[in-house]
Formats: C-alpha cells, structure tokens, sequence
C-alpha cells in the first residue's frame, strides 16, 4: 500500500477506529515526529455546505478547549489531495470506557467514582467556556495507561445537529445516553452533558444502563413513566449516599440535576466516602426549560465503535449480570444541609422506629427506679444521632448502664 500522507505533514500509519461519521488513524507528524491521531470525515459529509461551515466553526471552538481531561486538537483543515476533511488530536494510549466496560464488564466503585470526577472537570471547563459536548458516552472517554482520563469528539454533533444531513426532528447521539429533553429534539444545554455522564457513572458501577430497552420507543416511555433501581439495590459496595448522588444526574428535569459539571463531581466523590449530597439549587425561572410535551421517536445514526482517539465510540455496550461486589465500609457519619427527596422519605419511615426504642428504653429506666433498692444510681445522658442503628446501640447500653 502506498504511503498517505495528510496535509503534506501526517503519515498514516495504521486504523484505530471507525464509525458512521468518521474514521480514525494513527498517524506520525513528520514536522513535530510525534504519534497523532488523524480523524478523517466520511466523504458524504463533504457534500453539505452547511456542516462543512459548522464544522470548522465547533472544530476551533474545541481546539481552543486545553485542559488535562480534554483530549487537545492540534489541527484540522481540508486536504486537498484526497478531499477529506481532517481533525488532527493528542493520542491517547490506552482504553475507552467502551471498550472497558466490553472487555471487563464494570469497574469498582473507587477506580468508577475517579473517571467520572476527571469527566467532570474536563466538561466543566468546556462549559465555561460555552462548549457543550452533546454526545457524552463510554467510547468518548478515553483513560490513559497511567489512569488519566479524557474526553473526545468535541464539536462535531453540534455540527451535525445544524446540518442537512440529519432529517427534521432528529438528533444526533446514542440513545441510551440523551437526556430525555435532549431526545425530544430540543437544544441541548450542559445540563444534558451531565445526565449523560450520569447514566456512563450508573453503567461503569452496576455493569448494566438505567434503562433497558429494545427500542427507542421504549425507552422514551420507560424515561418518562419510571425511575431505574438505584445503585444500591445493585451492588453491594455502593452506598444509598452514592446512589442518591448519581440519582440526582439522572433527573427528568434538568433543573433538577447538578448545576456544574464540578458540583456533580463532588458529589460523586463525597457519595462514594458516604457523604449524603445536599438538594441541588434549582433554577427555576432560568436556564433550560421542561416540556410536557409527549417524546417524540427520533432517528439516531447508528455508530461502530471508534478507540484511543476523540471518535465515536460503542453505542450500546452489551451489560454484564451485575455483580454483588464486596460488602461496604461503613462511613463515617457526616451531616449534609438538606438530604435529598429519597433519603428524606427512607428517614421518614424508619421514624416510627426510633420513636418505638426510645419508649422502650425511658420505660426500662423506670422500672428500674421503681424496683430498684436505694439508694439507686441512675445512669443519664443525651443520646443523639442522625443514624438509627447507631441511636439503637447507644440506647441499649444506656439501658445496659442502668441494669447492672
């Protein structure tokens, strides 16, 4: 095979990856003699000026975006010899989560809850710099060997999104990842970023995706009809804290998710060391908007998966049986300002529960003053504690105390 170069500069030296959109290369840059990663555009892209425009647009958009957890584009253009369109990137030797979660099933919550904080805080600084991902998924977060994390394919489903090639009222994305306002064909804000990379965090934990479904059909109605068990019911090493921090990124409503991409990875992270997240603020009067409007079916590009470089990736990783896992250490007890909805409803009904111990160990000191010989001393002291099983072991050696 004769030797390709684009641009006059990039050597192609063997395929990483391919897709509907675009295929990937390892390549040289003969100028710089380093490895790249060339993305070369599939050629019916070419054919539609208005994605062509839009594209180099989101394609320096995204080169500007440099920071450790985004995967840098050093350069992109038209090449003339060959009229395809190029992205030039960072090589990233290693895995995609894809092809994590292909080969391994799952991940342990410690090595899940640190990608996902390095996903966080690469989206949040695109946020702030208005770049919004729009097709966060396993196969667009690469890890390095050296356990750093990056995502990938920045720009290019804005791009798409704007152009002819995508009838009307569809959109562009995996199904399984689009946020239910993202789905129904509706702009797409940071926040559907964040449900995205919630439902990745829910995948790489439990080994399987919130939703299961055979058709977008019904997953649309699965979305909008039922809340998917919570990690905890899943696996045994994750915490209700946990559970209830990756819940919050998964809402219906996008005002009720995280606000930044940042505050989503500290709540994973304080989730994970048994931290219960606080209400997340929520913005009524601003930002997206919420519909009522029934989901619409839409036609989503299938893709195949795309590796090591910022491509597209596996769209539907075939879930693993879930695993029981290692049982749990116990956290310390931390308060939070406000437990969210669910938590709030769990403590409501054990409620009654300490309420019953409590009767039972005031009328157990009273009948030991009763009974008791004098002179009689009576062990007294506050008992206090946001935890029931540990209020029940303060109160039964309360009772312990007074009985000997």
């Amino acid at each position: 095979m004769s030797e390709v170069k684009i641009a006059g500069r990039y050597r192609l030296e063997g395929r990483l990856g391919f897709g509907g959109m675009s295929t990937v290369h390892l390549a040289l840059d003969l100028r710089l003699e380093r490895q790249v990663a060339v993305k070369l555009l599939a050629e019916h892209l070419a054919d539609d000026p208005t994605f062509v425009s839009r594209f180099q647009r989101e394609a320096q958009a995204a080169a500007r975006l440099v920071h450790p957890n985004i995967v840098q584009i050093f350069d992109s253009g038209l090449d003339g010899p060959t009229g395809r369109h190029f992205i030039v990137m960072e090589y990233i030797e290693g895995s995609s989560c894809a092809e994590i979660l292909r080969d391994d099933g799952w991940v342990e919550v410690e090595e899940a809850v640190s990608i996902i904080e390095q996903a966080c805080e690469g989206l949040d600084y695109a946020h702030r710099h208005g770049v919004v991902h729009r097709d966060v998924k396993p196969g667009n977060l690469l890890r390095a060997r050296e356990g750093e994390v990056k995502l990938a394919d920045f720009g290019i489903a804005k791009a798409t999104e704007q152009s002819s090639i995508t009838q009307v009222g569809s959109v562009l994305g995996t199904a399984a990842y689009l946020a239910p306002e993202q789905a129904r064909g509706e702009e797409a804000g940071p926040r559907a970023d964040l449900y995205a990379l919630g439902v990745v965090t829910y995948q790489l934990i439990s080994g399987r995706l919130p939703y299961e479904a055979t058709s977008l059909t019904e997953l649309a109605l699965k979305q909008q009809r039922e809340e998917p068990p919570t990690l905890d019911t899943l696996v045994a090493a994750v915490g209700p804290e946990l559970a209830d921090a990756v819940a919050i990124a998964l809402a219906l409503d996008p005002r009720d998710r995280y606000q930044t991409a940042r505050e989503m990875g500290r709540a994973i992270d304080d989730g994970a060391r048994g931290i219960p997240p606080g209400e997340p603020p929520t913005a009524r009067g601003g930002g997206e908007e919420t519909h009522t409007a029934a989901t619409s079916l839409l036609a989503i590009e299938p893709r195949s998966s795309e590796r090591r470089a910022g491509a597209s990736s596996v769209d539907a990783v075939t879930p693993r049986r879930p695993r029981p896992g290692p049982p749990r250490h116990q956290a310390p007890i931390v308060a939070a300002a406000a437990p969210s909805s669910r938590r709030g409803r769990r403590r409501g009904r054990l409620l009654p529960a300490i309420l019953v111990l409590l009767s039972i160990a005031v009328v157990s000191v009273a009948v030991i003053i009763a009974t008791a010989p004098a002179p009689t001393k009576v062990m007294i002291r506050k008992v206090v504690s946001s935890n029931v099983q540990q209020m029940a072991v303060e109160l039964k050696q309360l009772v312990s105390e007074n009985t000997k």
